[in-house]
């Protein structure tokens, strides 16, 4: 590893951090339509784009910090769901 790699992998920590952060503070709001799901699809769709660029170029920082993201988006998405089911009954 690149000692500037570790400049990457930071930028990963902090982005991954700020992404979970705002994912508990929409389970914790009080309103299910808080998030628009087409933010979601961008975000997936974007992420999915991203890793299959990253790949191609050989950058292993941004191939697993957009596969994090997808993560995020897809873990967004599902409580998403969940919470508008919930508010549903």
């Amino acid at each position: 590893m690149e000692p500037i790699d570790l400049l990457g992998w930071a930028a990963t920590a902090v982005l991954i951090a700020t992404l979970w952060r705002q994912i508990w503070k929409q389970w914790m709001a009080d309103d299910a339509q808080a998030v628009s799901t087409w933010l979601f699809v961008g975000q997936i769709t974007a992420s999915v784009l991203f890793i299959a660029y990253s790949a191609a170029t050989g950058s292993s920082v941004f191939v697993v910090t957009n596969s994090l993201i997808l993560l995020t988006a897809v873990a967004g998405q599902c409580l998403s769901w969940i919470k508008r089911k919930r508010a549903a009954k």
